[in-house]
């Protein structure tokens, strides 16, 4: 059975790496773009964005069946990870030649077409990639895929940054990333054959792979649903609500800042899931009390750590913002504090996901997220002719909110667990959070927000151990997870 110790190593490690890959690749971006500017931005973010939506068509849920399957048992791990290489290579090829017929389709210019196949070759690597690390996640090892995404993006800062210096303009700029990629795929292949002693094949096992696929629909459906609800608001800001192409690329150059923030801040609930899912199978298959105190550590984490973030970086965007991304970018300070209040609930959504998955509850998952997906295009539709990116900020924020309460709703269904401890939680953070804004917003502008920035933390866990928000079992546990206690 998995341990606590186990659980919270790979937690701590994955959670250090996201920590310092999303930091390097914010220090990046800013970089980038300044080197590029807003309209090469807004290209660069729509290929990536593109091509992003198109991995689950090569995945269709079948790295989350991998994982699952490996960890409850092991000594089908060559059979299946065969056959999930299979189906992969047969849905890669067509799967790329479905994005570069769309695009071609869709009248993009030619630069931006290019971009597109591009970011299509990476996408496709980092998928295969993914499948490796699965492995070695049903394993619960998530030391060497940590470490694997140090050193992805150690490659793409590193060459990214020389290239912005030679200045070989947008489509040159993403063989920083192709480089990257590639040294992953190599990577994982190499970490996952050293740790397993497992030669990846390919196999066709019919009756194996009609399994798969009927637990994977589910997750694949989830995944499609989830790419287009988080990417869909970027696809129509480069279509839509502008006079022209140029327009277009600029506004989804300033909302790829606001997003771009966002997501570097996703590492967090991410670094959760990853060690939460493989335990959460094992707790509900073994031990059920043990899984409503595994969900509820973790919600109460992610609310701990959800809130101060949204509130402080909501309070001094408009301060940070033209001085980090330069003044043309400042536009994009109203869509970051919209985004920054759903990522609160957006926080929250991750171990209620992990646990409807991992309860093979995976057709209630895609549901609900379909329900989410639905109503954030309907509202893009309506809002991005008119409102452009911050239509897009608020109908992110509203698909968020529907997907948390629905998600909400049921997990009390599946489990029993203490609704007082987690509205309790809620609050001692919530108005720890909100002292903590109140005296950044009066610093604002007063003070540098570096400042304010190493100030804002100090507040808020200062109140939030004035209400009690943080006990010893929660310092036990840091120190369990940094080796320093046993």
């Amino acid at each position: 059975m998995l341990s606590p110790k186990t659980l919270t190593q790979n937690t701590t490690y994955y959670t250090g790496a996201l920590m310092l890959q999303k930091i390097l690749a914010f220090v990046y971006f800013t970089f980038l773009a300044r080197g590029l500017g807003v309209e090469d931005l807004g290209k660069y973010s729509f290929a990536f964005s593109f091509t992003t939506i198109f991995s689950v068509f090569v995945d269709v849920g079948l790295n989350s069946v991998l994982t699952r399957e490996v960890a409850k048992d092991k000594e089908q791990t060559k059979k299946i990870l065969a056959n999930v290489l299979g189906i992969k290579t047969i849905l890669s090829l067509f799967t790329y030649l479905l994005i570069v017929g769309l695009i071609n389709l869709m009248g993009y210019p030619a630069l931006t077409k290019n971009l597109v196949y591009l970011t299509g070759i990476i996408m496709l690597l980092d998928t295969f990639s993914a499948t490796f690390w699965g492995v070695l996640r049903g394993n619960q090892n998530l030391k060497f895929e940590s470490l694997g995404i140090i050193l992805f993006q150690a490659i793409v800062v590193g060459l990214g940054m020389f290239l912005l210096y030679l200045n070989v303009g947008v489509a040159l700029q993403v063989l920083a990333v192709l480089a990257g990629s590639s040294f992953l795929f190599l990577y994982s292949l190499f970490e996952m054959y050293r740790r397993t002693r497992i030669v990846p094949t390919i196999n066709f096992d019919k009756s194996l792979i009609k399994t798969l696929l009927k637990i994977a629909i589910p997750f694949a459906l989830t995944g499609i649903l989830a790419r287009l609800n988080t990417q869909v608001d970027t696809i129509f800001l480069s279509k839509v609500g502008c006079a022209n192409q140029q327009i277009c690329d600029t506004n989804v150059g300033i909302y790829s800042v606001a997003t771009k923030i966002t997501l570097a801040i996703h590492f967090i609930p991410l670094a959760f899931v990853a060690a939460l899912f493989p335990a959460m199978s094992e707790y509900y298959a073994n031990n059920k009390e043990k899984l409503s105190r595994v969900f509820e550590k973790a919600m109460r984490y992610l609310m701990i750590i959800s809130l101060p973030v949204a509130f402080g970086i909501g309070v001094l965007a408009p301060d940070f913002v033209p001085k980090i991304f330069g003044v043309e970018y400042k536009s994009a300070v109203l869509p970051l504090q919209i985004l920054m209040f759903s990522l609160i609930f957006l926080f929250l959504t991750f171990p209620i996901g992990s646990l409807l998955n991992a309860t093979s509850r995976q057709l209630l998952n895609t549901k609900q997220v379909a329900i989410a997906a639905l109503i954030n295009f309907l509202l893009n539709f309506l809002l991005v002719p008119k409102f452009t990116y911050i239509g897009g900020a608020f109908s992110s924020l509203i698909s968020t909110l529907v997907m948390f309460y629905l998600g909400l709703r049921v997990s009390g269904k599946i489990m029993t667990y203490n609704h007082k401890y987690l509205w309790q939680s809620f609050w001692q953070c919530f108005l720890s959070g909100i002292i903590m804004a109140a005296v950044l917003w009066l610093l604002l502008f007063k003070l540098h927000f570096i400042i304010l920035i190493i100030l804002g933390p100090v507040i808020y866990f200062s109140c939030l151990l004035l209400f009690k928000g943080l006990t010893k079992s929660d310092f036990s546990d840091m120190l369990i997870s940094m080796k320093i206690k046993r």
